[in-house]
């Protein structure tokens, strides 16, 4: 067997290992099999959305455990047939075989990806929570331009966008805003962009053309349904009510009805102003409010299970994930996982892909977290 196919294998067996710890294999399965004995109760469509919600889990652990188990059984016999290859010097049998072993790579990359979008609420629609940083107009400025990529990168996808919450800003852009993204994974490709968002460019707002840091943060949680219970104590809660901010129609109606709630064991705050009923405005913020502390069990759990190799995902101003450089060259990076990209105009069009996938991947292989070298 030639090096490279050495190499091959074992890529091969560390993928199928590491899937396997991601999917945390002995739960998957038995959890399979409880999913197909409920998909075969009558009564099951009793409740259309429970069932659709179990059955569209229940396919994606399917397709995860079925991809993991093909790959190895395929893996295991075309080890077989190089043996018997080399055993008979037969250069065609060979050269079959290490093709064979170059599919089934390809394979692996498709398994992982399917199964780096296998986390509990991955499936579900998403909330995107963006605020400026310190720095007034410029840092507004750039938070208004993660605002707009965002909306860029979820019609790209073809995911549907709603404006819960929009603050303008002093000058041009905004002091913060809220979307919901709907649709299949959202949760699942937008969860690693919580974080810190870093811009270096000429400021168009400084006459003296110097250039200028800015920042704004970034907070991904899912969107929750009435299934997952999230116990609030109304005394724990500080609702207030304000008259919103946005640009008209194009973002919110603008009205007396927005409201804002702090939930005071935490210190999450959340806010909406989407519809012009304050009713309306309260259950989407109290939406919101339990999808947070939903998001934050997760993270507990996820940083419970991967203690020692687990991606941290703690928020603060110091996290920086993302440096967006303008000038004097141009380039994105990612501090997490050193992907890159020397087009940021087009990233901030929207072009996010390759950046949420090396994300979800450094979760699969158990990287560290510690940040590559940044960029000035």
């Amino acid at each position: 067997m030639g090096a490279e196919a050495l190499a091959t294998v074992d890529k091969l067996k560390q993928s199928m290992a590491l899937l396997r710890r991601h999917l945390d294999w002995d739960r998957a399965v038995l959890r399979l099999e409880e999913l197909n004995a409920l998909s075969e109760d009558p009564e099951l469509w009793n409740n259309p959305a429970n069932a659709q919600k179990l059955m569209r889990e229940r396919t994606k652990l399917d397709e995860a455990v079925s991809a993991v188990l093909f790959i190895e059984t395929e893996l295991t016999d075309t080890l077989e047939i190089l043996a018997l290859a080399e055993a008979e010097a037969d250069t065609d049998m060979e050269a079959e075989a290490e093709e064979a072993l170059k599919a089934l790579a390809e394979s692996a990359k498709t398994a992982e990806l399917k199964a780096l979008l296998s986390g509990e609420a991955d499936g579900n629609d998403s909330y995107i929570e963006i605020h400026a940083g310190a720095g007034g107009t410029e840092a507004q400025d750039w938070a208004g331009m993660l605002f707009r990529m965002y909306l860029r990168w979820a019609e790209s996808r073809g995911y549907k966008t709603e404006t819960v919450q929009y603050m303008d800003g002093e000058e041009a852009g905004i002091k913060s805003a809220t979307i919901q993204v709907k649709g299949e994974d959202a949760y699942g490709w937008l969860k690693t962009e919580s974080g810190v968002h870093r811009l270096v460019r000429i400021s168009p707002f400084d006459s003296n053309a110097k250039r200028h840091t800015s920042f704004a943060s970034v907070w991904v949680f899912p969107v929750i349904d009435d299934s997952i219970d999230i116990e609030i104590i109304e005394s724990d809660l500080k609702v207030d009510t304000y008259r919103a901010s946005g640009a008209g129609g194009q973002h919110v109606n603008t009205t007396d009805s927005a409201i804002r709630i702090t939930h005071l064991p935490s210190g999450i705050v959340v806010q909406c102003q989407a519809e012009r009923s304050q009713h309306k405005n309260r259950a989407t913020a109290m939406s919101m409010l339990k999808a947070r502390l939903y998001e934050e069990e997760l993270r507990k759990r996820e940083e419970e299970a991967s203690a020692v190799n687990a991606q941290k995902t703690d928020i603060g101003w110091g996290h920086q994930i993302r440096s967006y450089v303008m000038q004097p060259y141009q380039m994105v990076k990612d501090l997490r996982t050193g992907e890159e990209s020397g087009q940021p105009q087009k990233v901030l069009d929207g072009a996010l892909d390759p950046f949420m996938a090396a994300a979800l991947a450094a979760r699969v292989h158990g990287d560290s977290g510690k940040p590559v070298e940044d960029i000035d």
